[in-house]
């Protein structure tokens, strides 16, 4: 088959969600769906919908942003239904199991532990999975591989050869797909990235992206199991390690919160939000399926301590025909947290808490019926749902997500090697690097494989 390269083409009709999977799997790469918005009415949103065509889904990974995501996708009514869940600490599951079983008003809700057993035992038409990056890819791959749609957190996976393969997986067998990069469902970031598309600030050359700053842990110590926590079905894939506490400052003894700070887990505050701000510097500039050509810079890891994702970063990254982005922790960032577009009529800069431009009437632009209009979602987890239902491409596909975090992955590999890197966005390879390219994939704990 050949390689997946674009978006997926999704058919203009709504037609069975099983019936589709069996006629898409396969289907040829590289074209456009259309943008669009659908009301949630037609789809069953909102109203009464019958329990024999209620999508059947589940919960994989009960922690902090899957209970979140959990909460939002029960907030959208009875189009849907959670019939299980599923994780490595019993506990965890018990709660989101109680949670689930109240707002339905029963006990039906099934717990699982192991994702596999999860996915041989019950019938699901989608799947929200929200674990620790290092699983991202072995879940979504076989949950793929099951015909099951699924919303997974950002980032896509935890090397750039993880995420290719989920994304072929996607397109391989027809799913629908939403990335959890939910800031394109906000409007600030919606009306910035269309203000920057449509030329409103001339032809950009520079983009600054500033994320989280981060910091360094506690000394490794050895502390005892909980009984409710599965520690080597945790690990799963990732280089064994004895139970640690692995908090710093907010006191969480457990693996569930502070794993983001641990190379072998993932890439601390560059990869947790590289799907955010990077997303959304890629998006007002039409780079969804592309990516840099070159990327250098440093970074400064822990000396001491369980953490060693690098605390502070900053590195360059160049693209065909010029235009550079720099990626760096905010205290490094003349404008801090967000996305800045740098024009040559001008610039405009949005994060979370806003957006403002070099000219203040540049905000109040409105783009033109001819004009370049990005496709609008107003709720991130009800589009996966109408797209479920409607079988169109979502507002974050797996593909765009995957070029996405790879400047993430590509800025951190430049910050271990300490060199400049000549990237080939298409066959996603470096030039001349073997060095380089051995980070591209990482190696799996046997009996764990994709």
């Amino acid at each position: 088959m050949q390689r997946f390269r674009g978006p997926f083409k999704m058919q203009q009709h709504a037609i069975s969600r099983r019936c589709f999977v069996k006629r898409t799997a396969g289907a040829a790469a590289g074209m456009v769906a259309i943008p669009y918005i659908v009301r949630s009415s037609a789809l069953g949103l909102g109203g009464s919908v019958a329990p024999s065509n209620r999508l059947a889904m589940a919960q994989i990974g009960c922690g902090s942003m899957g209970t979140g995501n959990l909460k939002s996708f029960l907030s959208l009514g009875n189009a849907l239904q959670f019939v299980a869940v599923c994780d490595v600490d019993s506990q965890r599951a018990a709660e989101t199991k109680r949670l689930i079983d109240e707002t339905y008003g029963n006990s039906d809700c099934r717990v699982y532990k192991d994702y596999r057993e999860l996915l041989e035992k019950e019938k699901l038409d989608v799947v929200s999975h929200a674990v620790p990056d290092h699983w991202h890819a072995a879940i979504a791959v076989a949950c793929a591989r099951k015909g099951i749609d699924m919303y997974g957190e950002k980032p896509l996976a935890r090397s750039i050869k993880e995420g290719r393969a989920i994304s072929d997986a996607v397109s391989r067998y027809g799913i629908i797909w939403q990335t959890g990069s939910w800031q394109r469902s906000r409007r600030d970031f919606h009306h910035a990235a269309e203000l920057v598309r449509n030329g409103r600030i001339g032809k950009v050359d520079y983009i600054e992206v500033g994320l989280p700053n981060g910091s360094s842990g506690p000394e490794a110590m050895i502390v005892p199991q909980p009984d409710t926590l599965d520690w080597d079905f945790w690990l799963g894939p990732a280089p064994w390690r004895p139970y640690q506490n692995f908090s710093g400052r907010r006191g969480r003894g457990g693996p569930h919160w502070d794993w983001r700070w641990i190379l072998d887990y993932s890439g601390g505050q560059l990869t947790d939000w590289a799907g955010h701000h990077i997303d959304i510097a890629h998006w007002g500039m039409g780079l969804d399926y592309s990516g840099p050509v070159e990327v250098e810079g440093k970074g400064e890891f822990p000396s001491k301590g369980i953490w060693d994702a690098p605390y502070a970063y900053d590195f360059t990254c160049t693209y065909e025909g010029g235009l550079k982005l720099r990626v760096a922790n905010e205290a490094k960032q003349p404008r801090g947290m967000g996305v800045c577009w740098y024009g040559q009529d001008g610039w405009i800069h949005v994060d979370r808490s806003g957006l403002w431009a070099s000219k203040p009437e540049i905000l109040r632009e409105k783009i033109g019926a001819n004009e370049i209009r990005l496709y609008k979602s107003e709720d991130h987890h009800r589009n996966l749902i109408e797209c479920v239902k409607s079988r169109r491409l979502t507002i974050a596909p797996a593909e765009v997500a995957l070029r996405s975090i790879t400047v993430g992955l590509l800025g951190e590999i430049a910050m271990l090697t300490g060199r400049k890197l000549k990237w080939d966005p298409a066959k996603e390879e470096f030039i001349g690097d073997e060095g380089a390219s051995g980070y591209l994939m990482r190696s799996y704990r046997s009996p764990w494989h994709l």
